[in-house]
């Protein structure tokens, strides 16, 4: 009797044991789902697209610095809508399919709120059906050759009538009626110069050459001698990517310089003129909303954080400060509308101004661009910006230029 009950007593211990033993496994594995599921709701995720690799590296690699900053800011500040943001970053690679599949793993596996990426116009058609297809947002940095509005994209860059438009007036007031067109072969140099030549049609200019080389391209010998030949009074420069490194050391090596011809780029800014050499581009222009030499507080403040951040060597441009910005008005937008939801964001960010670096800007609600200075400047030896011209105060977005009656044509095909 005495063994049944101790055997009773052991089974007992036993059971009790192992009952307390699963019983602290479930609770350590529900909370663990706990902790688990609070650092899932702890965090919202964006993406990050732009081209880490590639032709396009040298000007995308630090636009995803400037939108790091950016998020880092917001984080430091106690996040968003009680959470951090959390980015997931991918190579588009210079290659547009890439760009356009690397979107959609973003929206459909990551389920980020946002997206910020993209250079070209190539890589922005690419992702444009995807975020559309999937309700996703992509916030666009960069100067564009306009004839587009998504309501599923931002336009952070300039369009025609805030960077092309002012610069075609003002070149022929100021340097001459030929003009010499020379840009990459892809769309927004082609779109470009084709608003180009309507409006020299218009103001009384001409276009004596027109000629497109391949992303990439290194050989400009045959390009060159065609400008000896039929001597423009400006250069009218939509290169992209590297391809601006051989074109204006080739041209400096044929002796070639500013004091000859006039040229005036929309893709070269600070951080291309660092890989050229500040000393090749010397006594050139270019048409941007923002350089790193405009001169208000704001933009102190940046260029200081920027360069803490990054290295004292490291320079500030206008898509650099384009990006920045998407991050920052997206935030502004999100905070507004009290969501992450794409439609109310989009509702939320209609009429939002910031201060931004370059001066405040605007989200203009009928399209989505934002309203920016225009500036023109000078390229100095150092690689700095000598601003020459502004248009005073922020340009409204015009991506169909339909306040210019010499764009109806082009409007209507494009609309």
């Amino acid at each position: 009797m005495k063994k049944i009950f101790l055997f009773l007593t052991i089974f007992s211990v036993i059971f009790a044991s192992g009952c307390a033993m699963s019983s602290a496994l479930e609770e350590k594995e529900s909370s663990d789902g706990q902790n688990s599921e609070q650092n899932e709701t702890d965090v919202v995720k964006v993406g990050i697209l732009h081209s880490l690799s590639g032709t396009m590296a040298i000007s995308e690699v630090s636009l995803k610095d400037a939108e790091l900053m950016a998020i880092e800011e917001i984080n430091n500040s106690g996040g968003l809508l009680g959470k951090k943001i959390e980015p997931v970053i991918e190579d588009g690679a210079s290659d547009w399919p890439t760009f356009a599949e690397k979107a959609k793993k973003l929206l459909q596996q990551d389920k980020v709120a946002t997206i910020f990426g993209g250079w070209t116009s190539a890589s922005r058609k690419a992702m444009l059906p995807v975020v559309e297809q999937n309700k996703g947002l992509l916030w666009y940095p960069v100067q564009y050759e306009g004839m587009e509005s998504s309501p599923n994209i931002f336009y952070t860059g300039a369009t025609t009538n805030q960077q092309i438009v002012p610069a075609v007036s003002w070149l022929l007031n100021n340097k001459g009626k030929k003009f010499f067109l020379i840009g990459s072969d892809y769309v927004f140099p082609r779109t470009a110069n084709s608003i180009i030549k309507a409006q020299l049609k218009a103001e009384g200019g001409e276009v004596v050459v027109e000629e497109y080389t391949p992303l990439g391209h290194t050989d400009y010998s045959t390009v060159i001698n065609k400008m000896k030949k039929v001597k423009p009074d400006v250069v009218f420069n939509t290169l992209n990517g590297d391809s601006n490194v051989a074109f204006f050391k080739q041209l400096k090596d044929a002796g070639i310089t500013s004091k000859d011809v006039t040229v005036m780029s929309v893709s070269i800014a600070e951080e291309e003129i660092r890989g050229i050499g500040g000393e090749v581009l010397a006594g050139h222009l270019a048409v941007w909303n923002y350089f790193q030499t405009t001169d208000i507080p704001e933009n102190k403040a940046f260029v200081e954080k920027y360069k803490e951040a990054y290295g004292e060597e490291r320079v500030t441009d206008d898509p650099i400060e384009a990006a920045y910005i998407a991050v920052h008005l997206w935030a502004e937008a999100v905070k507004k509308a009290g969501s992450f939801e794409v439609e109310k964001v989009k509702e939320a960010a209609k009429g939002i101004e910031y201060k931004a670096p370059g001066g405040t800007v605007k989200i203009e609600g009928e399209n989505q661009h934002l309203w920016k200075t225009v500036r023109i400047g000078e390229i100095q030896p150092d690689g700095q910006f000598k601003e020459i011209w502004n248009s005073g105060e922020p340009v409204k977005p015009d991506p169909y230029l339909k306040s210019y009656s010499w764009a109806e044509k082009l409007s209507k095909n494009n609309e």
